[in-house]
């Protein structure tokens, strides 16, 4: 059966549609700047020639890009950061949201009403410093990694899903003999995976994406992730970022412009991979962690 529509919710999805369009040109617009810039020739770059297509297509900056060995190990460090912090957030999350999901917990609202706290009041970047400073962390990936194990938005999405899951189940199970941790990881976890998916995703963008962190606990340039070598290369063309050479010094016509550009396509295709295996999950898992029952 057709449900007839009025006139004024036709007009009001036009008016949502035209509003996504323009939001989503607003996006797209500096993206394929970027992609064409990087694909294009150096007299192109230098003339600003460049609009949303490549003038002198060319592959130089990627191939520069590629065999950038600076590169690569600031890819790498970057690799390991949101592999070990991921699973170490997603750890902490579950075993802390199962527990406060649960109303025979003691003192379960004392608990939440501080980790609101947390999500309100943020430590003061000083103080946060000073604290890594005196464990020992500077110079090291748990510096970007130990200081946001647990995110107290994410793990409050967690708590109000497994909220929803019936504690009939939990029941049986201790029944059967089972503990609690058995129950957390054969039982809530496989059935929190939609919003086990939407957390990863979370926790993975946030540590791929972290500039201020590196900036400020990473000074080994041998440890220095994917977003604080961009930061040198854009806002200075550090040479040694840049692979120890002098533009001008190279074989193939390439700009500092060109270059960034690659680097920055280059450093955003692992999400763009990514996200479209995970988009189901990961809507899924928002809409139902964001529902009380």
């Amino acid at each position: 059966m057709k449900i007839k529509r009025t006139s004024g919710e036709v007009a009001f999805d036009a008016l949502n549609m035209g509003l996504l369009l323009l939001f989503c040109l607003a996006v797209a617009i500096p993206l394929m700047n970027v992609i064409a810039g990087s694909l294009s020739s150096n007299e192109a770059i230098i003339h600003s020639e460049v609009t949303l297509w490549p003038v002198g297509f060319n592959l130089h900056n990627y191939e520069f890009v590629i065999r950038n060995a600076v590169f690569w190990k600031s890819f790498w460090v970057t690799i390991q950061i949101v592999l070990i912090g991921t699973a170490i957030n997603m750890i902490l999350t579950i075993l802390t949201a199962y527990p406060l999901s649960k109303g025979w917990l003691g003192g379960r609202k004392i608990i939440l009403l501080f980790i609101i706290f947390t999500m309100i009041f943020q430590a003061p970047m000083v103080p946060m410093y000073i604290l890594v400073k005196s464990l020992g962390l500077l110079n090291s990936i748990w510096s970007l990694i130990i200081p946001g194990a647990l995110s107290a938005f994410n793990m409050m999405l967690c708590i109000t899903f497994m909220r929803s899951l019936p504690e009939e189940l939990f029941e049986a199970a201790r029944v059967d003999g089972m503990s609690e941790y058995r129950i957390v990881w054969r039982i809530v976890a496989p059935l929190s995976m939609p919003i086990n998916v939407t957390l990863i995703l979370f926790y993975a963008v946030g540590h791929w994406n972290n500039y201020l962190g590196p900036l400020l606990y990473i000074t080994d340039r041998n440890l220095q992730p994917l977003q604080l070598y961009l930061y040198k290369l854009i806002s200075q063309f550090d040479m040694d970022s840049a692979g120890g050479q002098s533009v001008l010094e190279l074989s193939t016509p390439i700009t500092p412009q060109g270059l960034q550009m690659a680097t920055i396509v280059i450093a955003t295709i692992p999400i763009i991979i990514i996200y479209p295996f995970l988009q189901k999950h990961f809507i899924k898992g928002a809409l139902l962690g964001s529902v009380k029952e």
